[in-house]
């Protein structure tokens, strides 16, 4: 495993992206955490139909299992309560802890895992973002743990979608952020700096370090691109959120993350079955590590929700709880987490299927 070292000159070392999109996406990732009010990560969800993604609370204490398809599973019992989108109701691909570290798996098509290696736990990718929020609290304490390698990441097929190939960005309550990529056979990249802002798709991150000093903005000569490229989307979400005006409070502070977003949104397009990450957002999420407020926004919904995690019976054995945003809580408006209704624990796809 390597850690990569930080990039220091000028305005580059303010926005450092990636590229990926979600185990049910083609996204865009954006920290900020110098605006005086609170860190904010904000995140869109791209992908070519609707995913029926649902919001769930899992309290403190639940035992889970690596769902990784063989008889070498890893396995623990959760520290820390958390809420997070659920994709196809098959896997979480976004959320945040009730320490607010915020997780959020984005799509790589270079991802690589490599060789079943059976001496190794192994994890289903589904459980990738869930596994972190279960167990840290920190930046810092996730990454210890991935480079460690004391597990094995397995990839798994979501609809329409032999294998998903995706990588992880982290925050934290303290503005410390990292990107986790996995490639070339299993090979963990780990790159570890709070100036580590941004991340959208392919290439893989150091790419996209060189391909950001093209532009006159961070020290290169071409205008910002304009396109819903994800190389554009890299570049354009960095100059933004660069470039903020300072919020006077929480609520400023949340609009100036969706005008980021929205920004590097992608409108509704005939979709192209060979890039998912080339798609239209169909939804987007800010987490608020500071106060722990979760929202959420469906781009086929006029109405934004949010989650007080503060709000929200974590403790262990507590009932996990499922906000029905894709059926019967579509309408929902405003603060939830009185509307989470008791549910059957959430069946992850497993690893290899």
């Amino acid at each position: 495993m390597r850690r990569c070292a930080g990039v220091t000159s000028g305005a580059m070392a303010l926005a450092i992206v990636a590229f990926g999109s979600s185990l049910a996406d083609a996204c865009s990732r954006v920290l900020w955490a110098d605006n005086g009010q609170a860190v904010v990560t904000g995140r869109n969800m791209d992908w070519p139909e609707d995913m029926r993604t649902d919001l769930w609370a899992f309290p403190r204490g639940l035992a889970r299992k690596g769902e990784s398809g063989d008889d070498n599973e890893l396995s623990w019992t959760s520290k820390y309560g958390s809420v997070g989108g659920a994709v196809y109701n098959l896997a979480i691909a976004d959320g945040m802890n009730e320490k607010g570290l915020v997780a959020n798996l984005l799509w790589l098509s270079e991802s690589d895992y490599g060789k079943r290696d059976l001496k190794r736990p192994g994890l289903a990718l589904s459980l990738w973002a869930q596994y972190n929020l279960d167990n840290f609290a920190t930046v810092a304490e996730a990454v210890a743990d991935i480079e460690t390698g004391r597990y094995q990441l397995i990839a798994a097929g979501m609809p329409g979608y032999a294998t998903a190939t995706v990588h992880l960005s982290l925050s934290d309550a303290t503005g410390d952020s990292a990107i986790i990529e996995i490639v070339d056979g299993g090979k963990v990249r780990v790159h570890h700096d709070r100036r580590y802002l941004v991340m959208t798709n392919s290439p893989p991150f150091p790419e996209q370090l060189a391909n950001l000093k093209k532009y006159h903005v961070f020290g290169g000569t071409e205008a910002l691109p304009g396109t819903s490229e994800a190389a554009d989307r890299f570049v354009r979400a960095a100059y933004y959120i660069q470039n903020q005006t300072k919020p006077s409070d929480t609520r400023q502070t949340v609009a100036r993350m969706l005008s980021v977003m929205r920004n590097v949104a992608q409108p509704f397009v005939r979709p192209d079955p060979k890039r998912p990450e080339a798609s239209h957002t169909i939804w987007r999420a800010v987490a608020d590590s500071t106060d722990r407020l979760y929202f959420f926004e469906s781009t086929l919904s006029p109405n934004i929700v949010w989650v007080n995690l503060s709000l929200l019976d974590l403790s262990v054995g507590a009932p996990i709880r499922k906000l029905d945003l894709s059926g019967a809580d579509r309408d929902l408006v405003g603060e939830v987490s009185s509307q989470f209704k008791p549910a059957a624990p959430l069946e992850f796809k497993k690893g290899g299927s």
